[in-house]
């Protein structure tokens, strides 16, 4: 099939002072990393870029300096969910396609190439990790807790988030229509009655939020000890 992905790298980065995906890691920004990883994908035929209007310019920088390849680079909207449609709206002819954060740098080939295969008509997937802590329910006025489901039921959800391009198309219409605004690209196929198959991601594929979580990222082997020459 013939993919693109689109990397979402919005956002207004208050808590880095700036653009938190334009931030270095590991002497690269941060959003180069997955394009990068992306760009070294044959079967990724195309790739969009979805930024801050202000920002257009520092980050067609920071992605041509990491690809040969074309990449398009375009302006998001008020909401994370806009961008998505916005993305979509840019991306060229193919057959389905995937949709990442651009502030989860680590994410492997291996499983994105994983969560590809599960992919068909009427079906989609993500990447995932089981819950690992004990999750509550909480009452949010009160903060008492209602709840405690089992964990064994449940995963956390990464991206990229996959599907065919008619399906995601139809998510997003509907939801549009609906004036409905989801958290991921996940529940949007799902409102539609689209399958949603979780992959389990075998990588640190966490999302930077938090200084803290850029200087974790930081010290891994595979950043650490990384040329930045790999990432071209």
């Amino acid at each position: 099939m013939r993919w693109t992905a689109i990397v979402v790298a919005a956002g207004r980065g208050l808590r880095f002072g700036g653009p938190k995906q334009l931030v270095q890691l590991g002497g690269v920004p941060l959003v180069a990393w997955s394009v990068s990883t992306f760009a070294r994908m044959p079967e990724i035929e195309g790739i969009v870029v979805v930024t801050e209007g202000e920002w257009l310019a520092q980050m067609r920088e920071a992605v041509n300096a990491v690809s040969a390849r074309a990449i398009d680079v375009v302006e998001g909207g008020a909401t994370r969910q806009a961008s998505v449609r916005a993305g979509l709206a840019a991306a060229g002819p193919c057959d389905a396609v995937l949709v990442h954060d651009g502030a989860r740098p680590l994410v492997r080939a291996q499983d994105v190439r994983a969560a590809m295969a599960q992919v068909r008509s009427g079906r989609g997937a993500i990447l995932a990790s089981p819950a690992v802590d004990t999750v509550k329910i909480v009452d949010p006025a009160t903060h008492v807790v209602r709840e405690t489901p089992d964990r064994a039921n449940m995963w956390m959800a990464q991206t990229p988030q996959l599907a065919m391009r008619d399906d995601l198309d139809g998510a997003h219409e509907r939801a549009l229509a609906d004036g409905f605004e989801g958290t991921d690209d996940a529940m949007l196929l799902e409102r539609i009655g689209v399958e949603v198959i979780a992959v389990a991601s075998s990588g640190e594929n966490f999302k930077i939020t938090t200084p803290g979580d850029l200087l974790r990222a930081s010290v891994l082997p595979e950043v650490a000890h990384a040329p930045v020459r790999r990432l071209g």
